[in-house]
């Protein structure tokens, strides 16, 4: 049991380790990501700062299969317990959000967390989506909307484990393994989103200073 968790972790960190967006950026472009932008490395900075869809589609792409290999390669080896493909989704974020090749920075988790949410627990994508739409046009801000949907996602599937769980593929040992992986998910991807809630929230108190 301890050796599949160790397998699972590592598998998905080297997986989610791949700096795609970097990489193909630095190819493509010979533009360092991590220095331009917003230093996300991640599909909407990459389509930002080259202005091609088509990139900023092949990077969505790209991370959205860091979270689906990791699930996929355990699968064909039979590792299937929810427990391992959770821990190796969850590696496969960390690693992305911060990636040890580039000094700990990265992406936000989004793609790599849909990517492995759509295969092993498509209900908390799908409130995840609802409620960002919800949050988005009501506050008409990404990053507000991206903390918000995760904050409240946990808190919808809490409250209805008994409805989630059955959508949760493999099912869990327990409900407390799927809370506990659905909040160790969304804490990584709400982490990444500190610099710029801050960055927001200084640029919303600018006018209230000059009134």
């Amino acid at each position: 049991m301890i050796m599949e968790f160790i397998i699972s972790l590592l598998l998905g960190y080297v997986i989610g380790s791949f700096p795609t967006a970097f990489l193909l950026l630095k190819k493509v472009k010979n533009i360092d990501i991590t220095t331009v932008g917003t230093g996300n490395v991640g599909a909407m900075n990459s389509f930002e700062v080259t202005n091609s869809k088509a990139i900023g589609i092949l990077v969505l792409i790209l991370d959205l299969l860091k979270g689906m290999l990791p699930i996929l390669i355990l699968n064909m080896f039979s590792l299937n317990d929810f427990s391992f493909l959770s821990v190796a989704l969850m590696a496969s974020i960390f690693s992305h959000c911060y990636n040890p090749w580039l000094k700990l920075k990265g992406g936000r988790g989004l793609a790599s967390a849909a990517g492995g949410a759509a295969l092993i627990f498509p209900f908390a994508l799908v409130v995840w989506i609802i409620l960002w739409v919800i949050f988005y046009f009501m506050k008409k801000d990404i990053t507000i909307a991206n903390v918000a949907a995760s904050a409240m996602s946990l808190m919808v599937i809490v409250t209805s484990i008994s409805t989630a769980i059955k959508y949760a593929f493999p099912k869990p040992d327990s409900e407390a393994i799927l809370v506990l992986f659905t909040l160790g998910m969304l804490l990584i991807i709400i982490s990444k989103h500190t610099e710029p809630l801050q960055d927001l929230f200084e640029s919303m108190k600018s006018p209230i200073r000059k009134n």
